[in-house]
């Protein structure tokens, strides 16, 4: 091997020391996108102040380059707590407290605030690509010794990517979410046909009483998105944030950024009555897949968080022609509207042998659980059987 093909590690304190066209060039490979792995998105969350080190999400990105050239990047984030990810860990940190350890720092490798599938190990197209991951992942095993962090967290992963780190010593954990996926529909009311009849009349039902007392939706993209309806929004936003988690983690300089950088990634999907905002969803939109994020609401009106969050999402999909909505976390109500379970995965590398063993234990029953209860509620899903409910 000669030193031209030597392959580098750093890892960096901002997403503005990584050029956007060589991130990019690793992030989304293969024709394939995802918003959230993008530049514009991390830069986004990072210039307006979102996930800072003051916020607990210090950026420690790690980047693999041959020859001076970006070839590979992990989105990573040295945390002093464990908000805003999604995949919960709470009780492994007070374990690890009440047997005398410290469990923070740790490494996140993830998207802040972000519960959506993507590639974690970024790796450019090439010869070197497998050597390139093979180093990432040894890389963040490294750096989680050099920053003594306790342990590296891999969240909402790709499969192939969580069947390789675990083959790097990482422990594997699955949990569950809710997609909906398109079977090449034309229209809304094709999906609807290959719903159980009860169901079918319930939606119809709910999507009707939804735009009652005048209400209208206005699904807007681009550069239809106007300067009132992102202020309305983030008002939404904190109103609902601060009654679900306490403090709102995203600022209002991201969602101006974002209207700059990613207006033609965003589907806002904005309700009105009597002249004003009233509620609102946003959504990003990938090549193949809508992925829905959070919603708020300084007005509340039954079933309209259904009509806004998930059936303008499918309806949105339908239109494009996306392969699936990806609804974000939990929500088993969602299965009545079309959303069947969905594995996620997560890898998580565990500094103390004593913590690896506990937790390795734990999550091979979490697995079993989790597997479980994806073949049952698949199986009560809303659609038609062969044979059985119109």
């Amino acid at each position: 091997m000669t030193d031209s093909c030597e392959i580098t590690l750093e890892a960096v304190s901002s997403i503005g020391q990584i050029p956007a066209g060589e991130w990019n060039a690793c992030a989304n490979t293969d024709g394939a996108y995802n918003p959230f792995v993008s530049h514009a998105f991390f830069a986004a969350l990072e210039t307006s102040g979102s996930a800072i080190a003051r916020t607990g999400w210090a950026p420690r990105h790690l980047v693999a380059r041959i020859a001076g050239d970006v070839v590979g990047v992990v989105p990573c984030y040295l945390k002093n707590h464990s908000q805003g990810e999604y995949v919960f860990d709470h009780g492994w940190a007070d374990a690890y407290a009440r047997a005398g350890g410290s469990y923070y720092p740790k490494l996140q490798a993830s998207v802040p605030f972000t519960p959506a599938t993507g590639p974690r190990l970024l790796v450019r197209l090439g010869d070197e690509a497998a050597r390139v991951r093979e180093h990432l992942a040894a890389g963040l095993i490294a750096l989680c010794g050099a920053t003594h962090a306790s342990s590296v967290h891999v969240t909402f992963a790709q499969e192939d990517e969580w069947a390789f780190l675990a083959k790097q010593g990482f422990l594997q954990r699955t949990d569950q979410q809710f997609h909906w996926r398109n079977e090449g529909y034309g229209t809304f009311e094709d999906f609807l046909a290959t719903l159980a009849s009860r169901h079918r009349k319930g939606i119809r039902r709910e999507r009707r009483d939804a735009l009652a007392n005048g209400i209208t939706v206005h699904p807007l993209t681009g550069s239809d998105i106007t300067p009132d309806a992102w202020d309305a929004f983030f008002e939404f936003y904190m109103e609902t944030g601060s009654r679900k988690w306490g403090r709102p983690y995203l600022t209002r300089a991201f969602y101006d950024m974002v209207g700059q950088t990613m207006a033609k990634d965003v589907l806002l999907v904005m309700a009105k009555r009597d002249g004003k905002w009233i509620a609102g969803a946003i959504n990003f939109i990938g090549s193949d897949t809508l992925f829905g994020r959070h919603w708020g609401a300084i007005e509340h009106h039954p079933f309209l968080h259904f009509e806004v969050c998930y059936y303008q999402a499918i309806d949105f999909a339908i239109r494009r022609g996306l392969k699936r909505v990806e609804a974000g976390a939990q929500g088993e109500h969602k299965i009545d509207r079309g959303y069947l379970p969905q594995t996620t995965y997560s890898a998580h590398y565990i500094a103390d042998p004593s913590l690896r063993r506990a937790i390795r234990d734990y999550l091979a029953r979490e697995r079993t659980y989790v597997q479980e209860a994806v073949r049952e509620l698949t199986e009560a899903g809303p659609f038609r059987k062969p044979d059985g409910e119109d």
